[in-house]
Protein backbone atom coordinates (compact mmCIF):
# COMPACT_ATOMS: atom_id res chain seq x y z
CA UNK A 1 0.00 0.00 0.00
CA UNK A 2 0.88 4.12 -0.57
CA UNK A 3 1.22 5.95 2.11
CA UNK A 4 -1.84 8.16 0.97
CA UNK A 5 -3.72 4.83 1.10
CA UNK A 6 -2.45 4.15 4.77
CA UNK A 7 -3.35 8.06 6.08
CA UNK A 8 -6.60 7.78 4.34
CA UNK A 9 -7.32 5.01 6.36
CA UNK A 10 -5.99 6.55 9.74
CA UNK A 11 -8.53 9.61 8.76
CA UNK A 12 -11.39 7.98 7.83
CA UNK A 13 -10.92 5.68 11.63
CA UNK A 14 -10.45 8.48 13.31
CA UNK A 15 -13.64 10.29 11.65
CA UNK A 16 -15.36 7.03 12.09
CA UNK A 17 -14.56 7.15 16.25
CA UNK A 18 -15.72 10.66 16.73
CA UNK A 19 -18.71 9.96 14.80
CA UNK A 20 -19.69 7.19 17.66
CA UNK A 21 -18.33 8.95 20.15
CA UNK A 22 -21.00 11.93 19.82
CA UNK A 23 -23.75 9.48 18.96
CA UNK A 24 -23.18 8.09 22.70
CA UNK A 25 -23.41 11.47 24.49
CA UNK A 26 -26.41 12.14 22.29
CA UNK A 27 -29.18 12.72 25.35
CA UNK A 28 -32.79 11.38 25.10
CA UNK A 29 -36.16 12.78 26.75
CA UNK A 30 -36.60 11.95 30.22
CA UNK A 31 -39.52 12.46 32.76
CA UNK A 32 -39.56 13.95 35.96
CA UNK A 33 -39.96 10.77 37.71
CA UNK A 34 -37.11 9.23 35.78
CA UNK A 35 -34.95 12.20 36.40
CA UNK A 36 -35.80 11.91 40.77
CA UNK A 37 -34.86 8.55 40.64
CA UNK A 38 -31.42 9.63 39.04
CA UNK A 39 -30.72 11.98 41.15
CA UNK A 40 -31.52 9.40 44.49
CA UNK A 41 -28.87 7.24 42.95
CA UNK A 42 -26.29 10.32 42.98
CA UNK A 43 -26.41 10.96 39.02
CA UNK A 44 -26.54 14.93 39.17
CA UNK A 45 -25.85 15.26 34.92
CA UNK A 46 -27.83 17.22 33.52
CA UNK A 47 -31.50 15.92 31.18
CA UNK A 48 -33.76 16.78 28.61
CA UNK A 49 -37.23 16.46 29.90
CA UNK A 50 -40.03 17.89 27.39
CA UNK A 51 -43.43 18.83 28.15
CA UNK A 52 -46.05 21.51 28.06
CA UNK A 53 -46.54 24.58 29.99
CA UNK A 54 -49.28 23.92 32.32
CA UNK A 55 -52.51 26.44 31.40
CA UNK A 56 -56.17 26.94 32.26
CA UNK A 57 -59.47 26.02 30.57
CA UNK A 58 -58.87 29.44 28.68
CA UNK A 59 -55.47 28.80 27.56
CA UNK A 60 -53.61 30.93 29.69
CA UNK A 61 -50.34 29.46 31.70
CA UNK A 62 -50.68 29.19 35.14
CA UNK A 63 -47.44 28.78 37.91
CA UNK A 64 -45.37 31.33 36.05
CA UNK A 65 -43.86 33.20 38.88
CA UNK A 66 -41.23 36.22 37.72
CA UNK A 67 -38.27 36.97 40.33
CA UNK A 68 -38.13 40.64 41.34
CA UNK A 69 -35.38 41.62 39.51
CA UNK A 70 -36.74 39.65 36.49
CA UNK A 71 -33.74 37.73 36.01
CA UNK A 72 -35.14 34.09 37.15
CA UNK A 73 -38.57 32.83 36.99
CA UNK A 74 -40.46 29.38 37.81
CA UNK A 75 -42.84 27.86 36.53
CA UNK A 76 -44.85 24.24 36.14
CA UNK A 77 -44.37 21.76 33.58
CA UNK A 78 -46.49 19.01 32.62
CA UNK A 79 -44.01 16.09 31.38
CA UNK A 80 -45.38 13.41 28.96
CA UNK A 81 -46.38 11.00 31.63
CA UNK A 82 -48.76 13.78 32.86
CA UNK A 83 -46.29 14.83 36.35
CA UNK A 84 -46.64 18.20 37.26
CA UNK A 85 -43.26 19.95 38.32
CA UNK A 86 -42.35 23.34 39.17
CA UNK A 87 -39.16 23.84 37.11
CA UNK A 88 -36.63 27.23 38.13
CA UNK A 89 -34.67 28.80 35.73
CA UNK A 90 -32.17 31.39 36.61
CA UNK A 91 -32.32 33.86 33.08
CA UNK A 92 -35.27 36.23 32.29
CA UNK A 93 -38.33 35.00 30.67
CA UNK A 94 -37.86 33.99 27.23
CA UNK A 95 -39.28 35.89 24.40
CA UNK A 96 -42.89 34.04 23.45
CA UNK A 97 -42.67 32.29 26.20
CA UNK A 98 -45.71 31.83 27.14
CA UNK A 99 -46.88 30.20 23.69
CA UNK A 100 -44.24 27.53 22.92
CA UNK A 101 -46.11 24.33 21.90
CA UNK A 102 -43.70 22.21 23.62
CA UNK A 103 -40.68 23.22 26.57
CA UNK A 104 -37.90 21.17 26.94
CA UNK A 105 -35.50 21.95 30.15
CA UNK A 106 -32.16 20.47 30.52
CA UNK A 107 -30.74 20.34 34.05
CA UNK A 108 -31.35 18.17 37.42
CA UNK A 109 -32.90 18.14 40.65
CA UNK A 110 -31.27 20.28 44.00
CA UNK A 111 -34.27 19.05 45.67
CA UNK A 112 -37.76 17.09 45.31
CA UNK A 113 -39.82 20.17 45.03
CA UNK A 114 -37.87 21.82 42.22
CA UNK A 115 -36.15 21.11 38.84
CA UNK A 116 -33.53 23.16 38.11
CA UNK A 117 -33.04 24.12 34.60
CA UNK A 118 -29.81 24.80 32.80
CA UNK A 119 -31.25 25.65 29.91
CA UNK A 120 -34.72 25.95 28.12
CA UNK A 121 -35.43 25.07 24.33
CA UNK A 122 -38.94 25.73 23.03
CA UNK A 123 -41.29 24.70 20.42
CA UNK A 124 -43.29 27.89 19.51
CA UNK A 125 -46.14 27.67 17.02
CA UNK A 126 -45.07 28.93 13.71
CA UNK A 127 -46.58 32.15 11.98
CA UNK A 128 -46.48 30.40 8.88
CA UNK A 129 -48.93 27.37 10.16
CA UNK A 130 -51.90 28.78 8.98
CA UNK A 131 -50.56 29.58 5.18
CA UNK A 132 -49.25 26.49 4.94
CA UNK A 133 -52.79 24.79 5.46
CA UNK A 134 -54.38 26.90 3.02
CA UNK A 135 -51.33 26.27 0.67
CA UNK A 136 -51.82 22.29 1.39
CA UNK A 137 -55.69 23.13 -0.27
CA UNK A 138 -57.38 22.90 3.16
Amino acid sequence: MKKGHIIGLGIIAIAIVIIMTSIGDASSYESFSTAWEMKQDGDDKAIHVVGQLKKDGSGQVTGLEIGEDKTSFTFMLVDNEGTEQKVYYNEPVPADFQRSEQVVVIGSYREKEIFVADKILMKCPSKYQETDVQAAGM
